[in-house]
This record gives structure tokens, sequence and C-alpha cells, in this order.
């Protein structure tokens, strides 16, 4: 999948119609009707990014961005307002509210998916598709497949997700922290050492390509992937 979406929004053939267009594109997607609902689904998994309303049942949705953007757990969440207020002051308004991106309805299914392409690719380039090359090392998220030279590497399934967490942001040092939030997921509680385990696996796989000297140790601070450290 190229993302899971949290859709929000209080009608439901709204909701149907652009739950298709996500099935179609490759997203996965969860639903809520109002800001209550929406909460609850970000509590349980914190999505790659959110489709939110304006005008909600009780409290409104820019109201739940300047929510999220005010916790620390949620301020990262891409978040792409859906609206009928067309008026530029309104999209003003929801823009400098913490909005990533801004659609009056009605819309085009197809410009929708692509807002949400382009808003992933500059706030979370591992949600999505795009296959990566970096020093020789390919990646591809939608076959799941890591190759050199088209020799196919065989990877672990959280390996894989931690790799290209790395190749999607090379040269940025990750603490071990936001490793185990961005690959396993904000709710999941296990160990900082669990990464270090992971880590090791990932060098493990990579070591007779060489690759394995990508992945740098950032003494005090974490890992990151530099492809200065081939050798």
């Amino acid at each position: 999948m190229a993302g899971k979406i949290l859709l929000v929004d209080d009608e439901a053939s709204i909701r149907e119609m652009i739950g298709f267009a996500l099935s179609r594109a490759g997203f996965s997607y969860v639903e809520a009707a109002d800001v209550a609902q929406a909460e609850a689904e970000i509590l349980r998994d914190v999505p790659d990014l959110i489709l939110l309303d304006w005008m909600l049942p009780g409290r409104s949705g820019i109201d739940l961005v300047k929510s999220l953007r005010g916790d620390i757990s949620t301020r990262s969440i891409p978040i792409i307002m859906l609206t009928a207020r067309g008026e530029e002051e309104d999209m003003v308004r929801g823009l400098r509210g913490g909005a990533d991106d801004y659609i009056t309805k009605p819309f085009a299914p197809k410009e929708l998916v692509a807002r949400i392409e382009a808003v992933l690719r500059r706030a979370k380039p591992e949600a999505t598709n795009d296959a990566i090359d970096l020093d020789g090392l390919q990646l591809n998220p939608v076959s799941h497949r890591v190759s050199v030279d088209g020799q196919e590497l065989v990877l672990g399934p959280t390996e894989f997700r931690m790799l290209h967490v790395f190749m999607t942001h090379p040269e940025r040092v990750y603490s071990r922290e936001q490793l185990l939030d961005l690959v396993w997921g904000a709710n999941i509680h296990i160990g900082p050492r669990t990464v270090d385990m992971h880590v090791s696996n990932l060098r493990k796989a990579l070591e007779a390509s060489g690759h394995h000297r990508l992945i740098q140790t950032v003494r005090g601070s974490g890992y990151r992937l530099s492809a200065r450290g081939r050798a």
C-alpha cells in the first residue's frame, strides 16, 4: 500500500466516493464521521495523512488541526482540508491553521489523489510507492524487493521498513525513539534496544554487497544512512 489515510467527513456518500478513489490508487484508509472518532483512530494507529472536512458536527475540522499541531506526537501528520468553503479568506485561514493543502468541494477524485501524492512526497516520502536507487542499492515499495545490480537481497519486513525510512531520508540522523515511531508505529511498546538488533540484522543483509557501510552509527544520537560511508 502507498500509505494509510484517515478520512474524516460526516457525509457517508462523500466517504464512499473518496474511499473508492483511495483504494484504486493503492492507499489503505479508515473512516471517521466526527472529531471524536478521528481522535480515537489516531490514538489507535497514527495515519500517514489525514483528509479532513472543515464542517463537522460538534468540533470543526480546523479545531482538530490546531489540536494535532499542538501535540508533539501528531504535529507532523500531513493534513489536507476538504471543504465547501471556497473563499480565499477561508483557504488562508485553513493553511495558516496548520493544513498542508486545501481542496474545495466538489473536486475530481484524480485531483485529490494527485494532491495526496504530492503532499506525501514532501512530508513522508517513505509512505509513497516511488522506487529508490541509492549508490546501486535499489528498493521497490510496490514489489517489496531490495536488490543490488539485479541481485535480490533477502530482508525481513521490519528491516525492509527500516531501510525504506533510511533511503527516503539519506544523511538524516534518527534517534532510536524516532525509528520506533516510524518503523513500528507510535503505539507499539517495545524497547529502544530492539532498534539496535534490527539495525544489526539490516547490516548483515547488506554486507555481501558492501552496502552495510551505508548504515552508520552516530554516537549519542542514533543512526543514519550515508553514501559517504561507502568505501
